[in-house]
């Protein structure tokens, strides 16, 4: 009578990669000077505690709470403006770093055209370099070019986020079946037309849900960039913690979860919509 075999087919090459996995994330926390310990000291857990025991109540006097509704309108003004200066960026680049909409991929032969080729590389070069220097540099940079304020969060966001707006809309376009597109260009079709009736109606959803959490963490950047003097809530919760006010940096953290929750609301209604 022959037995079943039991064992996992899969469980060396698991156990093996778990390894590798294990191997490569040590030196990382040894570099990392990762040490928890630190948090579990008598000293350190005091003092944690008596600094988050200053947050209680948050304050919600009628001068503050003023200070905190123009700094809340100023940080969405930031996000927003930032957002929209960068999708100007980011949809044409989007496009023409994108095969989706080439005239050698949708004919028969397929082959990549070298003119093709040499307007996508400089364009995903581009928005490489856009993405790859972090907001808060670049909000540091318009800082000493423009002064303090929120046009330098702006700035900021628009740079950085065009990068990845345009990275992430071009992997999109090339994501969806590229039948219909192919075939109205092989029909004569421009490309914008190709683009509207081909391939859009297929990725309105997920751009929109992936614009709408870019718009959340452009919330969450421009707080970050007021630490540096761009404005918004990030400057007040900087100057509120200067001056021991924990008070006021609950009231202002409570405010930017407020934020937060309602970029997502807005993100499950819009998908909902396009459902």
């Amino acid at each position: 009578m022959l037995s079943r075999d039991t064992r996992d087919p899969a469980a060396r090459p698991r156990l093996l990669l778990s390894l590798l996995a294990i191997a490569l994330l040590w030196p990382g926390m040894r570099l990392s000077e990762l040490d928890l310990s630190v948090l579990l000291a008598s000293d350190n857990r005091g003092e944690m505690g008596r600094f988050v025991a200053t947050f209680w109540p948050p304050a919600h006097g009628a001068e503050f709470l003023e200070l905190l509704w123009q700094a809340t309108l100023q940080t969405l003004a930031i996000a927003t403006a930032g957002m929209a200066l960068a999708l100007l960026l980011a949809i044409p680049a989007s496009l023409l770093a994108s095969r989706a909409l080439s005239l050698s991929a949708a004919s028969r032969a397929g082959r990549p055209s070298l003119w093709g080729q040499l307007l996508r590389w400089p364009v995903r070069g581009v928005l490489i370099f856009l993405r790859s220097v972090p907001e808060i540099v670049w909000a540091l940079l318009f800082v000493r070019a423009v002064g303090l304020g929120p046009t330098a969060g702006v700035l900021a966001i628009a740079i950085t986020y065009s990068g990845m707006l345009g990275k992430v809309y071009a992997e999109i376009f090339e994501s969806v079946d590229q039948r219909p597109a192919h075939a109205l260009l092989q029909a004569g079709s421009g490309r914008l037309a190709a683009f509207s009736y081909g391939i859009l109606p297929n990725v309105a959803a997920e751009l929109l849900s992936y614009t709408v959490y870019r718009w959340e963490c452009a919330i969450r950047a421009s707080v970050v960039m007021g630490f540096v003097g761009a404005g918004g809530l990030g400057q007040q919760i900087d100057l509120s913690m200067r001056m021991f006010a924990g008070g006021e940096v609950a009231s202002l953290l409570l405010t930017f979860l407020v934020l937060v929750l309602f970029a997502d609301q807005l993100s499950r209604l819009l998908r909902w919509r396009l459902a």
